[in-house]
């Protein structure tokens, strides 16, 4: 609430190229560019590459903010994985940020503004880290996800680059986008899902829930990303478990970045 209380800046979008026939069409507006109009603004200046969302931003930004928030804290149950994946993450945005500023960009402002708040939050999650690493002598539970994920929130929206933000959030989207049946209760969802331990072998295994089908009772594997890597890769140690989803976490960075550095072009001008 504060942020979107506090937000000053623009309301509008850009929409992308191959969507713009839907609004335009040689400078008339069509028709459901014309029923657009009675919600949000249409740029008819701008060839209906902008809209303006007004109030509809502001309801943007708070289902982003508690996206962030909650996406990090479902991917989330073993040692070193709240942390390591925000320290990625942190790291490509303040990589995009120094980009942004050495390009000189028309939001160069606002990239110097996120730069300098992921340099502090990548100070203290590197610190974090050393004591949350596995074995783990600190736990960090819902706080620091929270925390982190409203750290993201904050720099993507008052940054202007809510969009190049959900590139580095990919691990955490198709997370979201697995759990989805539990999370609505499709699928009986226990209250911890996280993988088991298995004492005698001294691996992680997938945890289990248990529903019943058309053919009996089945028992299936909690549908999180975390227990998908188990069952692709079979029992892990938590450590070799953590370095796998955290090596996935920097090939998704990675990819966002090449993506908005060299494909972009090709949806937004």
């Amino acid at each position: 609430l504060p942020l979107l209380c506090c937000y000053e800046g623009s309301r509008s979008v850009v929409v992308p190229i191959p969507l713009r026939f839907l609004l335009m069409v040689d400078g008339e507006l069509t028709t459901f560019g014309k029923l657009l109009c009675y919600f949000v603004v249409v740029d008819a200046n701008a060839d209906g590459s902008i809209i303006n969302l007004g109030v509809f931003y502001l309801v943007y930004m708070g289902f982003l903010a508690v996206f962030c928030t909650n996406a990090i804290n479902i991917f989330a149950g073993i040692n070193g994985l709240e942390v390591g994946q925000s320290f990625i993450i942190g790291c490509a945005v303040l990589f995009h940020n120094l980009v942004e500023i050495q390009s000189d960009s028309l939001s160069r402002e606002n990239h110097v503004f996120s730069a300098m708040i992921m340099l502090s939050f990548l100070g203290v999650t590197l610190a974090l880290l050393r004591h949350n690493w596995f074995p783990a002598s600190v736990f960090v539970g819902d706080t620091y996800c929270y925390f982190s994920g409203m750290t993201f929130a904050v720099v993507g929206i008052l940054g202007h680059f809510s969009k190049t933000l959900m590139l580095f959030f990919i691990p955490q989207i198709l997370n979201f986008l697995y759990s989805l049946p539990q999370l609505f209760k499709l699928i009986p969802c226990p209250k911890h899902r996280l993988p088991k331990y298995n004492a005698k072998t001294g691996r992680m295994e997938p945890s289990t829930v248990t529903t019943e089908t058309g053919k009996g009772v089945k028992e299936m594997a909690n549908m999180t990303l975390i227990n998908a890597c188990l069952q692709i890769f079979g029992p892990l140690s938590e450590e070799v478990l953590c370095v796998v989803l955290l090596t996935f976490q920097m090939i998704c960075c990675v990819s966002g970045l090449y993506f908005r550095y060299n494909l972009a072009q090709l949806i937004f001008d």
